[in-house]
Order: structure tokens, then sequence, then C-alpha cells
């Protein structure tokens, strides 16, 4: 599917760069962060973008400054906040009015939450985590979960029942504790890749359609209730 290179200007950090995905007519538009270890371009990122946009949404992938350098280790908080601000600035500007939704995948899904506890990011009316890191893998916690209280959105947790980074009990606890707020849509035996064991019978391209058809129907749905709202 055809992609469009871009470069996003971050305040006083410097640009970044992005790939805008979307259909004739969107139905949603979803900011989609990285993970800590791979970029934008790495095929579990493309693959959510791909999918998505055969459903009618929209997509805006971009880079943290770190890895836009090629550098390993993340950005600050504040340097990551920023740029998840300036790419949906520059998202909410091509998708034509579309709902917009942040989030991303592991820690970007966790930098886009950040942003928006801190300060609602403008234009946005729900966000998306695909595989969101409650906790290092071996250390179960729920210290990363902290700041979603302070979020007042709709929020979706993609979510493998076999996450190394994402305690199962935890993690229901987690969402439990939003409320209305936030929902949980799990993927039975999927870890943190989304990748399910042969045993199951299930192959993960499979995994992934159910996984992005659940989303873009949670978006249509926080879509229609944000529009009514008058959001």
């Amino acid at each position: 599917m055809d992609t469009q290179p871009l470069k996003i200007e971050v305040p006083d950090i410097g640009e970044v760069s992005g790939l805008w995905q979307s259909p004739a007519e969107a139905s949603a538009c979803l900011v989609l962060a990285h993970g800590a270890g791979a970029g934008m371009t790495h095929r579990s990122l493309a693959a959510i973008a791909d999918g998505l946009e055969g459903l009618g949404v929209a997509t805006l992938r971009y880079q943290f400054p770190y890895m836009e350098k090629g550098g390993k280790r993340t950005d600050s908080p504040p340097v990551a906040h920023a740029t998840v601000r300036a790419a949906v600035a520059e998202a909410r500007r091509r998708s034509e009015g579309a709902p917009l939704f942040a989030g991303g995948r592991s820690f970007g899904g966790r930098m886009a939450s950040q942003t928006q506890a801190l300060e609602p990011i403008p234009g946005v009316v729900g966000l998306v985590f695909f595989a969101f890191p409650l906790h290092p893998a071996g250390k179960p916690s729920v210290t990363r979960a902290e700041h979603l209280a302070a979020i007042t959105i709709p929020m979706l947790f993609l979510q493998g029942s076999n996450d190394a980074l994402a305690e199962l009990e935890l993690l229901r606890q987690t969402v439990d504790g939003l409320g209305g707020r936030a929902n949980l849509d799990l993927i039975p035996d999927a870890d943190h890749a989304f990748h399910v064991p042969a045993r199951t019978g299930r192959k993960d391209p499979d995994v992934l359609a159910a996984l992005l058809a659940a989303a873009a129907r949670w978006m249509a749905t926080v879509s229609a209730s944000s529009l009514s709202d008058g959001r």
C-alpha cells in the first residue's frame, strides 16, 4: 500500500520522519508510535498500518528522535512527549476532520498515554495501545500504569494473554480500575509481539487481522460517541 514520507518539526528538538497512509475516505486516523527497539518501518508497524488502511483507518507513523538518529537509548519523557504532540498536530492537519486517535506499539503507546495524562492532546478522542508494557519482563508491577488514572478519554488495550511485559492478572486489575474509560481486547496465547504458538492452530496474520478489526470497530464506536458529544 502507498505511504507518503514526510517530516515533522518537533519544537526546540528538530525534525523527525513520518509516514502518512490513508484510504480514499478515512473513517478515523490513528497516530501510531513505534516500540523501543524498532522504528516506524518495522514490519510489525507496517502490517498494522496496512491492515488499518484496509479497514478504512488512516495512520501516521513517526520516529522518536533517538530512533531518527540511530540511537538505542530511548528519549527522555519530555522529548518523547513533545514528539507525540507534534505528530498528532501533523495528523490533525492531514486527516480532514476524521476522528483522531493516538497510541502505538509498546513503548510508543506508553509515551502517548503519558502525554495525554500530563495535558490532553488537542483533537484526540481516544488512545489505542498495542501491547502496553505494564512492567519490565520478570518484574511484575503496576507503577507504569499509575498515570492512566489521569486520562479521561477512552482507552483500548490490545494485549496477548501470554505477554511477558503485562502479567495477566495485573493487567486485568489495571483495566478494571479505569472503569468505563478502558476496554481490554485479549488475544489468547499471544505474546508481546502478538505471536501465537503453532499448537493453537492459528496463524499470526489471522491473529493480527482479528486484532485490527476489533480496533477499527472500537474506534468507530468512540468516533460516533465523540461526534454526538460535540467533541
